[in-house]
């Protein structure tokens, strides 16, 4: 499929076109947004095996996963126009004017409301629930933006027959066609003047971090800056305790083989470190766990791109100073394949090259071997910003070191106990996040009901007259929305 790069002058047009849809969106009600997000899982439905042949011909992903991936992203559009009805999200605030206080309090009553058009980037390694009809875009439009996508070029069919779907339910629900728009282009130009351009009012990323802070630092060079939104990865470090290591090393080393391969690694919660006690329990767990790297076939990855950049990270890593490969390869791997590797170093190598703590992205992991519980300790302070952290650890173990958890803590959006990162439940007390560089605003998510409030911001009404307010502010409260009035938090009529 020829996708030609959108010229600065086709950025302009869906650029204001979704800004004068967005002066109509932005007043419709959570009815109609809920209505327009299931008309977009039908209209997506409706695409049945289409939709899987052509992903899969694209993202050489296997059938069974992008069945899974679809599903998902169905789940996500329902569920996130369901959970929205309450209007929780809009944080409503009501504080009655105080006659009697010296000097008076005047009404004041407060909610979010949408920032306005929404550039969201697909990601490569989730074509559906990450890109075009994915996350980012189901809670920007719950939120009350309008949506302009650039897809991405690895699999521009699928974002085709996507967007094609979304533009059919928005037509459907009687809005303006400029509430969902999508733009093709390879060359970073494309993404510049998208972020750049002075219309556009936030931006949502999943993928590298090299282009999640190329599009950080282009919001930050605007005359007006705008949040960006990134998840932008991490190596998702794994801390093995003794007394697990000693009750169940080979368990663990199995469990941890199949969440490094899963999906040849190309997640962004992949293990990408394991840190360890030495001692002959390590042993085990290291034997065994290159065993089972040694045992697995290679697969495709997704595109040439993050192949390339895989053999290349792959090398680099393993011709750092104290590094060694533990498990063996197989030969005549074709191109485009990878299969796992397993890689060792001591902490105090660890500990003193940056190098070692940078993301490979693809099945790859470093075990990290500390001579201590202090030495862990170190290295846990060393770590930086990570989505997830996971704790490997007998119950007295989580109660004798409660201070290496408490800093494991202080690191990541994410802290899983005995389990593993992969896998991200869409959930109401999901957080898929994490400090920097992990992403680059670590207090939001972008997996949950909770991503909805990052395309929006508090707006405070003073001394409104009552019919003037909007109705979530009003009085009467006649969509009975969840708010705090007078400090609680309540349902029925503000007055009561």
């Amino acid at each position: 499929m020829s996708t030609p790069d959108a010229q600065a002058d086709d950025i302009h047009i869906a650029m204001s076109k979704s800004w004068s849809a967005f002066m109509r969106y932005r007043q419709s009600s959570l009815r109609e947004r809920h209505a327009l997000l299931y008309e977009i899982a039908a209209q997506v439905e409706a695409l049945h095996d289409v939709l899987i042949d052509i992903a899969a011909s694209e993202t050489h992903l296997p059938h069974s996963r992008l069945v899974a991936e679809k599903n998902r992203m169905l789940f996500q559009l329902r569920f996130y126009a369901d959970v929205a009805q309450d209007g929780s999200f809009l944080d409503l605030r009501i504080d009655h004017a105080q006659t009697h206080k010296n000097p008076t309090q005047p009404d004041i009553r407060k909610m979010n409301i949408p920032l306005g058009p929404v550039v969201i980037f697909g990601a490569s390694n989730f074509p559906f629930a990450y890109s075009t009809a994915g996350g980012d875009t189901a809670s920007a439009l719950m939120a009350g933006c309008t949506v302009v996508v650039k897809a991405h070029p690895a699999h521009p069919k699928t974002c085709q027959l996507l967007a094609d779907a979304i533009q059919l339910a928005v037509a459907k629900t009687g809005f303006p066609d400029g509430v969902f728009q999508q733009l093709f282009g390879n060359a970073h130009s494309v993404g510049e003047t998208l972020v750049k351009h002075p219309l556009c009012k936030a931006v949502g990323f999943t993928g590298s971090y090299t282009g999640g802070k190329q599009l950080f630092d282009w919001a930050n060079q605007r005359p007006e800056p705008i949040p960006v939104f990134a998840e932008m990865g991490s190596v998702n470090p794994v801390f093995l305790f003794p007394s697990k290591a000693k009750q169940a090393a080979r368990q663990m080393a199995d469990m941890l083989a199949d969440s490094i391969q899963l999906g040849v690694g190309q997640f962004c919660t992949s293990p990408g470190i394991i840190i360890g006690i030495k001692n002959d329990d390590l042993d085990v767990f290291r034997e065994q766990l290159a065993q089972c790297a040694s045992a697995s076939n290679p697969a495709p990855m997704l595109h040439e791109g993050i192949y390339r950049n895989f053999i290349q990270n792959r090398s680099e890593a393993l011709h750092q100073p104290g590094v060694r490969l533990l498990n063996d390869m197989p030969t005549n791997i074709p191109e485009g394949y990878a299969s796992a590797s397993i890689a060792c170093t001591d902490a105090r190598y660890f500990l003193t090259n940056p190098n070692l703590h940078e993301e490979v992205f693809g099945p790859f992991a470093l075990l990290v071997e500390c001579r201590d519980m202090e030495e862990m300790l170190d290295v846990a302070r060393s770590l930086k910003g990570q989505l997830t952290c996971s704790i490997l650890a007998e119950d007295s173990e989580l109660d004798a070191y409660r201070d290496l958890l408490d800093e494991i803590s202080l690191h990541c959006g994410r802290l899983i106990i005995n389990g593993v990162p992969t896998g991200v439940s869409v959930c109401h007390a999901m957080h898929h996040g994490g400090p920097y560089p992990a992403t680059t605003d670590s207090r939001f998510t972008a997996v949950g009901p909770d991503a909805i409030k990052r395309f929006t911001r508090p707006l405070c009404f003073q001394n409104w007259p009552e019919h003037l307010l909007p109705g979530a502010l009003q009085n009467s409260n006649p969509m009975n929305y969840r708010r705090m009035v007078k400090g609680n938090w309540t349902n029925p009529n503000a007055d009561a």
